[in-house]
């Protein structure tokens, strides 16, 4: 297939890319600036980058031969709060722009779409489902159910092919720290692993959901091949399936796989308010029955994750 990736710089797009480099599929990556080609990938060769504004050019990323497209371009959650006009202009306004131009130029090509379960807000039930109206706290999570809504209604006009994938948290991600409320969930095991410090805001009782970087690449190429009528042409959202691990746990598999001296590197710090408030409201276990049945798949422990980073720091 041919596959655009926006957002194609980041983690989550470089990490997409390698395996799907890997499987041999021909690639156009693009990002506000030029993202490289995974270095641990395969078949450079069918990978072309671009560097495009997606506000200003949204058009340049698109030809009328793309098979499909993931869309990963934005500003994370804890920087779309801090900055109103900027988050707006990636998340939604820059995003509108692209679809606009998809729609005419590859009019039905299929479109992932990277959500996330910021969508939601207390008050939920125990596990919320796709069928719980979204209730966002923050500015991050309401671009996305806007979106989300938009993607629903081109599916149903059969303008493009859509699935919203609403993400788990996902650690361990390696590279720099991220500017999202939740970053510390991967720092607190990154950081450690390589002898840094790394600053924990939340309690040892304090849970989240999370998803493996292993399971995400399955679970983003498994949406490759899902059947257009999978889902009712007007609901396209899906909460992919994570894990719920409180701090203790994270703790625990730290000290289980770098020893107590990557725990000791790990500082207690206590959020700002606006944080804390953000990372309160979201849900810490969902029913994934739908997820399940279009076979999208879970994590089975946290620990796994963990290991797996370690191993990557020894390659």
């Amino acid at each position: 297939m041919k596959i655009l990736i926006t957002g194609a710089g980041g983690f989550v797009g470089q990490l997409l890319a390698e395996h799907l480099l890997n499987d041999g599929h021909t690639l156009v990556l693009a990002d506000i600036f030029q993202p490289p080609i995974p270095a641990a990938a395969k078949n450079h060769e069918f990978a072309s980058c671009l560097k495009v504004d997606m506000f200003e050019d949204p058009a340049a990323v698109l030809s009328k031969d793309l098979d499909a497209m993931f869309v990963f371009h934005g500003i994370m959650s804890a920087a779309s709060e801090a900055d109103f006009d900027l988050g707006y202009r990636v998340n939604l306004y820059s995003t509108l722009k692209f679809l606009e131009e998809t729609r005419k130029i590859c009019p039905g090509v299929r479109l992932i779409y990277a959500s996330s379960t910021a969508i939601y807000g207390q008050p939920l039930p125990e596990c919320p489902s796709e069928a719980t109206v979204p209730t966002p706290h923050g500015s991050y999570g309401t671009q996305k159910v806007m979106i989300e809504q938009i993607l629903n209604d081109y599916n149903r006009r059969g303008l493009v092919n859509a699935i919203s994938l609403r993400f788990p948290t996902i650690s361990v991600r390696p590279g720099k720290p991220a500017q999202a409320a939740s970053s510390w969930m991967s720092g607190i095991i990154r950081e450690p692993l390589q002898g840094q410090e790394s600053i924990l805001p939340c309690e040892d009782d304090f849970k989240c959901w999370i998803a493996s970087p292993r399971s995400l690449v399955h679970n983003l190429k498994h949406a490759l091949t899902l059947d257009k009528d999978c889902m009712p042409s007007h609901t396209r959202q899906v909460n992919l399936p994570g894990i719920t691990v409180d701090v203790a746990e994270m703790m625990q598999a730290l000290k289980e796989v770098g020893g107590e001296e990557a725990v000791k590197l790990v500082k207690r710090e206590k959020a700002s308010k606006q944080v804390q408030d953000m990372l309160d409201s979201w849900p810490i276990r969902f029913d994934v029955s739908k997820a399940l049945g279009l076979g999208f798949i879970a994590d089975q422990n946290f620990k796994t994750a963990v290991e797996d980073f370690a191993a990557s720091l020894k390659k």
